[in-house]
């Protein structure tokens, strides 16, 4: 965990008399820049330089300079960052206190729509913003989970939103979320109430000590999103929403409601990458929406994830199993007969839903996005475009925004920044895109980071003994490859073929199927059943899913030449790939699209390892020994 940190006295004192070139924003930035690998925008930095020196002048005020700034502070797991979290000892008994403190510019909110949950803000662009209480509370209690010092302790975490510019009057309806120590409100009107509360919370004595336990604590092991499934579905909300995804959350719930009480329908598109949390958001919501009596379902374009979802979540319960669909189910469905369709995995939604099993009296030649948009009153659609790996597949925010707003239907679109796959590394997820090509820049060297592992294998013996020896240590880890091999049907003995053949080491594909072969989970199970580890998984069965360690095999249609990595569609066995009418350009992103995929499901690291001499050896000079954390 990182932050740049700093006493009240100090911030205080380099707030008030730096020149121009030790700027506290510019120190900020390029902290950020280093451990967080993002370029913060100029509406950040001008935040800083307005709202930290009024936080630390109330501290230094209140006799608290000793306390400890933890601005920027990024949460466990995930690249999202709270604005400060003082660290110091507590008043009354002397333990380690923390305050998560949320600042805001603004001079006048009022709720929208008279959602008490949502904000309008006066000059902050973008539409309704999450309630400033919801999203520090969402800071604290995810804190809470996660850090392992505050395991025995969770009371020692407190939350405060301080708006100080505003006056009460201004911002008088957001009071009423006021409800404990996590969602306290104090604005420039009650700044002498906020010292108060400061000098209640916190001893004078430094906060050093207190804020290197936080930020050394040991990282409790994430809340696994099938193992919790269940309870989410059945009893209450298990998972914490932060921020965008909270914001989403509470958008859908709006438009929900708003569409009982006004007969109206609303779209609403939700866009993250890997790891970011729109399974979560979708979980959540379906569990919530199935609690208020409302009609909901979840629907995804993939066998693996829904049969997954019906095995886990559903398990013993037809009911339950009912609540999971394909995209192709909506054929016949009559229009908004339901209250949401939640379609997760949206990326995969394809041109029209007619397959070679489809009766002629359904193959209308209706759009797939249309048929999902019309069974409900509000389509909730949540995707990464960089994860479209099969020719057909068209979710995209641009056609799904076009086909909603040629009906004339309202669209709310919600970008979700933070990343809770790859341990939260935004490094990692970029180092990627620059090594795939898939953001317009050229490969890198991994010079490594504190939230991810990354290493290179000299073989895929040694791909395998690594991961086992996490597996063993009682981690997931799952193996997956290219599809560049043969995909062979189980033996009469039922047993699977080891097709994948690297020299002389040799291992099966996941199963083909639905049924399981031998000690082999079926196809849909490979990531999440015990088995899954001895077989080699493909893109089609790894996505959608994460385990803790990651190990991936490059095979012959990805290899680098001239120093960048070019694709070879005929190295690949994908029938999909290969099929007639897939032109060269769109073989070549699907395949960078799979090992995007691939690369990507990791929760603490990934081992990778090229069955082409010269890829591996370029991957050498990438990954360099000194920069392959051994997790």
């Amino acid at each position: 965990m990182t932050a740049f940190r700093l006493s009240a006295e100090s911030l205080a004192k380099l707030a008030y008399e730096s020149v121009p070139e030790q700027r506290l924003s510019e120190l900020i930035a390029e902290h950020v820049r280093r451990n967080a690998r993002t370029i913060p925008s100029l509406s950040e930095r001008r935040s800083w330089d307005k709202s930290l020196p009024v936080l630390a002048r109330d501290l230094v005020e209140a006799g608290l300079g000793g306390v400890e700034m933890l601005v920027e502070y990024q949460l466990p797991l995930t690249s999202k960052r709270a604005d400060v979290v003082l660290a110091g000892v507590d008043h009354r008994t002397g333990a380690d206190v923390y305050v998560v403190v949320e600042l805001k510019q603004w001079s006048r909110a009022d709720l929208f729509e008279e959602d008490r949950r949502l904000v309008l803000a006066e000059g902050a662009p973008g539409g309704p913003k999450l309630h400033p209480l919801l999203q520090v509370r969402g800071y604290c209690d995810y804190i809470a989970d996660f850090a392992g010092v505050l395991e025995e302790h969770p009371e020692a975490i407190h939350g405060v939103a301080y708006l100080h510019n505003a006056a009460d009057l201004d911002v008088k309806d957001l009071y009423d979320l006021v409800q404990d120590e996590r969602t306290r409100l104090f604005t420039r009107s009650r700044r002498g109430d906020f010292l108060d509360y400061l000098r209640s919370r916190f001893d004078p004595q430094p906060g050093a000590a207190a804020a290197d336990r936080l930020l050394r604590s040991a990282v409790r092991p994430s809340k696994q999103l099938l193992k919790l499934a269940a309870q989410e579905i059945r009893d209450r909300e298990q998972f914490v929403l932060l921020a965008e995804q909270r914001l989403a959350y509470e958008i859908v719930l709006h438009a929900v409601e708003k569409a009982r009480r006004a007969d109206s329908k609303e779209v609403v598109i939700v866009t993250g990458g890997p790891g970011s949390g729109k399974s979560v958001i979708a979980l959540s919501l379906l569990g919530e929406l199935s609690r208020q009596g409302r009609a909901a379902l979840h629907a995804t374009g993939s066998r693996s994830f829904t049969q997954t979802m019906r095995r886990y979540v559903g398990k013993g319960s037809s009911k339950l199993q009912g609540l999971f669909k394909y995209f192709n189910n909506f054929m016949a469905a009559e229009p908004n007969d339901l209250d949401v369709l939640i379609c997760d995995e949206a990326h995969r939604i394809r041109e029209t839903s007619a397959n070679r099993f489809t009766s002629s009296s359904l193959r209308t030649g209706r759009a797939q996005v249309d048929e999902l948009i019309a069974a409900a009153r509000v389509p909730v659609f949540l995707l990464d475009e960089h994860q479209v790996v099969r020719p057909g597949e068209i979710g995209t925010v641009a056609d799904i925004r076009d086909h909603a707003t040629a009906l004339g239907l309202r669209v709310h679109e919600i970008s979700l920044d933070g990343q809770f796959r790859c341990g939260g590394s935004r490094k990692y997820e970029e180092w990627v895109l620059r090594l795939l090509g898939l953001d317009g820049e050229g490969p890198e060297p991994w010079t490594g980071d504190d939230h991810f592992a990354v290493s290179l294998a000299e073989s895929p013996y040694e791909l395998e003994a690594l991961l086992r020896a996490k597996l063993n240590g009682g981690y997931s880890a799952r193996m997956a490859a290219g599809y560049c091999w043969r995909w062979s049907d189980p033996l009469p003995d039922d047993t699977l073929v080891a097709d994948v053949t690297i020299d002389d080491w040799a291992r099966p594909w996941n199963v083909k199927g639905d049924r399981a072969v031998g000690d082999a989970p079926a196809s849909p199970l490979w990531a999440t059943m015990p088995g899954g580890f001895e077989q080699v998984g493909c893109v089609y069965t790894a996505q959608g899913f994460e385990y803790d360690w990651n190990g991936v095999i490059l095979g012959p249609d990805l290899v680098i030449r001239g120093g960048r990595l070019i694709t070879d569609r005929k190295a690949s066995k994908d029938p999909a790939i290969n099929k007639r009418g897939v032109t060269d350009e769109q073989a070549d992103r699907l395949i960078r699209n799979t090992y995007k995929v691939l690369l990507t499901r990791g929760m603490r690291g990934t081992l990778v390892y090229s069955v082409d001499p010269e890829t591996q050896t370029f991957l050498e000079k990438l990954i360099e020994p000194d920069a392959r954390a051994d997790g």
